[in-house]
């Protein structure tokens, strides 16, 4: 086997179609494919003010890598803001990973932990509350978290690591559990209706898949090895994504064809959904799509 381009020793086999790739290939299709969904969707404008979220990660530092790389290009204002949950043994590497590769890129590094903000970790969240699943209070917390931060920092944009296998699981488990009005908010860029109160996520790695992404963390060092959260075995994610890679395994092109599938009828859904009322949470003022929101509602039950 050698590189369909150059005939060099390849360095991944793309999944959908088969194709070899040596290093220098794969870099260049990577960024090319990045970049051609920022296009599209319209992901970056010129003097955004974009904040990357990072966990210390392959896929947070891959897209911060990529970031950079358009930052001067595009007279873009960057930083990196991490999420600290307080899971022991889990989050403090990653943490150093962040600090470590911010410091080396110049870029300014935020940190907001669950402790400061919603007065306990998850480790001790989950201690007190065992029977909840971390995952279903964490991932609320994680998002409202990023939002605040984002808004504060007054972002124009907030970019995250999801690539085509984090989309694919997504649009599974609301088709599953019946939650269309939230596989709406799906999407390259999230959300149905723009809203102050809501910075724009944007997903430049949506088209990629979580092999292309770790391959391109390895193939520029950002990170040493691939740790998964201690809690993730709980959820239903983890479920599902083994669903999909058992598939993808036995039908090559699986993920991307559920993927695509999806983005023709997205903006159906957008149109379905796009006159929900967005409120004012009674509580802590955040925005919800009722009285009081995620966040305030599962405080109320496990703090």
């Amino acid at each position: 086997m050698s590189c369909k381009f150059c005939k060099t020793k390849p360095v991944i086999t793309l999944t959908n179609n088969k194709i070899n790739l040596c290093k220098s290939c794969f870099i260049k299709y990577f960024e090319r494919k990045a970049l051609k969904t920022i296009k599209q969707y319209k992901l970056l404008e010129k003097k955004d003010n974009v904040v990357c979220a990072v966990s210390g990660g392959k896929d947070s530092l891959s897209v911060l890598n990529l970031l950079i790389k358009l930052k001067d290009k595009m007279n873009l204002t960057l930083t990196a803001l991490l999420i600290d949950e307080g899971i022991k043994g889990y989050r403090n590497k990653s943490i150093e990973n962040a600090k470590k590769f911010c410091k080396e890129k110049n870029i300014k590094l935020e940190i907001a932990s669950y402790k400061e903000n919603f007065g306990k970790t998850l480790d001790s969240m989950k201690k007190k509350n065992k029977n909840t699943i971390a995952c279903s209070m964490c991932g609320v917390f994680r998002r409202s978290l990023l939002n605040k931060k984002s808004r504060e920092l007054k972002a124009t944009k907030l970019a995250t690591g999801h690539n085509l296998d984090d989309e694919a699981q997504s649009i599974l488990m609301n088709q599953l559990r019946h939650n269309i009005a939230l596989s709406s908010r799906l999407g390259p860029i999230t959300g149905v209706k723009r809203d102050p109160r809501f910075i724009p996520r944007i997903k430049p790695f949506y088209f990629l898949t979580e092999k292309e992404v770790a391959t391109y963390a390895f193939l520029h060092n950002l990170v040493n090895d691939f740790n998964e959260c201690v809690y993730c075995e709980e959820s239903y994610r983890f479920e599902i994504r083994d669903l999909l890679n058992d598939m993808e395994q036995k039908h090559p092109g699986t993920k991307h064809a559920l993927v695509a599938s999806f983005i023709e009828v997205l903006p159906l859904l957008k149109n379905k959904f796009k006159d929900i009322e967005i409120r004012s949470c009674k509580n802590c003022g955040e925005p919800s799509s009722s009285e009081i929101c995620n966040v305030c509602q599962i405080i109320k039950k496990i703090i």
